[in-house]
């Protein structure tokens, strides 16, 4: 399946793309967004990180009219700050993040993300780092697997699914998506199997978030990113599920709110260096939503960093 980037054109808006500055689009994936920055680069530059080799190699296809203004990084985009120092780039005039799955990764059997194909249990973004799902689903201790499923899925029946897999693990290892599958619809109750929606899909979001240290990369790339923000730099966020947004939300919050003595006279207050310019989340419009499905649950947030 084609990927199609969510809320594309309010994404490259709220960055307010300046032709001769330097941007990053940390979340490469197929190029979708990184095409309509560059397009609008003449002295610019680009900078795109992905943690999927093939992501990179693919979408240098999409942006090849554009290669002599982009830099490509293959690792993640936790280690934002050191990456951009590494290649001389010490501040940046617009961050990029679309936090997303990418659909070729979901509809690619082999990459053991979906649970509508059979295949290993894998998961990894990166797939040179070693922990996989496989060890996830295999290795954790019923502590570990409640935690997870219950943070990172927000799944009612954590403690059913964790119990259930503890005890088929016992028989033989659970090797593959559909296994993981059926584990998971045995453990929950016909009322909750008779539901729309797939049964499994809040487990594989939290394996896969642990898979891929997910939560603790988006809060080290909100805390690097902000610090790299040129004046009028702005950093746009696009999460997909809601404890993504809670933490793009209280960041951003943090760092635009400033707190001041009470009795400070109204002409001798100070301004924050940044501005929290979409407190309430853009998201998808009706015709978008009629389009990409992907776009049902994608909030953006954007933040600005004041001019001095």
């Amino acid at each position: 399946m084609e990927h199609i980037s969510v809320l594309l054109q309010e994404s490259i808006v709220g960055l307010a793309i300046r032709p001769d500055k330097t941007y990053v689009d940390a979340t490469l994936g197929r190029g979708g967004h990184s095409l309509e920055i560059v397009k609008q680069l003449k002295s610019g530059r680009l900078i795109c990180f992905d943690r999927d080799l093939k992501a990179i190699e693919e979408s240098k296809q999409v942006l090849s009219d554009h290669l002599d203004k982009i830099t490509f990084i293959h690792g993640n985009f936790s280690e934002i700050k050191e990456k951009l120092m590494a290649i001389g780039i010490h501040g940046v005039d617009g961050i990029m993040a679309d936090l997303g799955v990418s659909s070729p990764q979901f509809d690619d059997p082999q990459r053991g993300f979906s649970y509508r194909f059979d295949a290993r249990l894998d998961m990894r973004m990166d797939q040179s780092q070693p922990l996989s799902a496989w060890d996830v689903v295999n290795t954790y201790p019923f502590n570990d697997l409640f935690r997870i499923l219950h943070r990172y899925g927000e799944e009612p029946f954590a403690k059913q699914i964790a119990r259930k897999i503890e005890a088929r693990r016992q028989e033989k290892t659970i090797d593959t998506t559909l296994e993981l599958v059926d584990v998971i619809k045995s453990a929950l109750p016909s009322k909750i199997l008779s539901k729309k929606g797939h049964p499994a899909k809040q487990t594989f979001q939290a394996i896969r978030i642990e898979v891929n240290g997910e939560l603790d990369a988006l809060e080290e790339i909100l805390r690097q990113g902000i610090q790299l923000l040129n004046p009028e730099g702005r950093f746009c966020i696009l999460t997909f599920h809601s404890l993504e947004d809670k933490i793009v939300k209280e960041k951003f919050n943090e760092v635009s709110t400033l707190h001041v003595p009470h009795k400070l006279p109204v002409q001798d207050l100070p301004v924050a260096k940044y501005e929290f310019m979409t407190r309430k989340a853009i998201v998808a419009s009706d015709d978008e939503l009629d389009q990409n499905k992907r776009s049902h649950s994608a909030k953006l947030r954007i933040l600005r960093k004041r001019g001095e």
